[in-house]
């Protein structure tokens, strides 16, 4: 990542909205930009897969693996503001093979900081996790609020998107997806 230029960038910017980038609150903007970038953007150029290289085998366990709440932010593409909210997954393993429930998250988290869409961000967490660990299938769920549809544009707080990617056993059995959607919404 380029900070130098990122924060070349942030003073163009603060001067073409009519700040002055040398005032008080504003002469150290740059550099805080540039630094929080480098953090909100760390998914850039890495591959979630990594995170589910570890993989442990259990030949009694086939039934539904389900993490939910997994909490996220992310930036929109095209806007460059934030969108957040929760990811929930499922998979059934097959042929033994778990991961662990922190690898999870952490393919979340590494999808989630970049540039992108939700529907996009919900999709490759479904591949990564289809692609690593070949299960029966994979559900994940994303709910979230974007600040360009609460802070700009329309200007509805609160509104949701929720996004849906499925593969195998919960595409083809809709008493299998049924759960799974139940077992998200129960509190």
């Amino acid at each position: 990542m380029d900070k130098d230029k990122i924060k070349r960038a942030i003073k163009d910017i603060l001067e073409a909205i009519g700040e002055d980038p040398t005032r008080e609150g504003l002469k150290d903007t740059p550099d805080r930009v540039a630094r929080m970038y480098e953090e909100i953007y760390s998914g850039i150029n890495k591959d979630p897969k990594e995170h589910l290289k570890v993989i442990f085998k259990d030949d009694t366990h086939e039934e539904m693996v389900l993490l939910k709440d997994i909490y996220f932010y992310s930036c929109c593409e095209h806007h460059l503001v934030p969108f957040f909210g929760n990811v929930h997954i499922a998979y059934i393993p097959k042929d033994g093979k778990l991961t662990g429930l922190s690898k999870l998250a952490r393919v979340v988290e590494t999808v989630s900081k970049r540039l992108q869409l939700q529907e996009r961000l919900t999709k490759t967490i479904l591949d990564t996790i289809e692609e690593e660990l070949t299960p029966y299938g994979v559900f994940v769920m994303v709910e979230a609020e974007h600040m360009c549809m609460t802070m700009r544009g329309v200007k509805k707080p609160g509104a949701k998107t929720v996004t849906i990617s499925s593969s195998g056993v919960f595409e083809e059995d809709k008493s299998l997806r049924n759960e799974v959607l139940s077992l998200i919404n129960m509190k």
